[in-house]
């Protein structure tokens, strides 16, 4: 497994969990952020990589900073 991988695994692990500390479900949380549910699950679990602006978008409505979601050292 590259390095990548592994950051990306990680990433989504990040946003996994800050959707579930704010007690969202995948459907309400992509509904928010006006994707698929599918979209949303490959982020997820690193099926599929973010952009920047929903990157942006998702760290407003989960109301964390971008260094959280980057944090890996869990």
């Amino acid at each position: 497994m590259t390095n990548e991988t592994t950051k990306l695994i990680k990433l989504g692990k990040n946003i996994q969990n800050a959707r579930k500390i704010k007690n969202l479900s995948q459907n309400e949380l992509a509904e928010i952020l006006n994707i698929s549910r599918e979209h949303l699950a490959k982020l997820e679990t690193a099926k599929r990589r973010i952009s920047l602006k929903l990157l942006f978008t998702l760290c407003d409505v989960l109301k964390i900073t971008e260094q959280e979601l980057f944090d890996f050292s869990n």
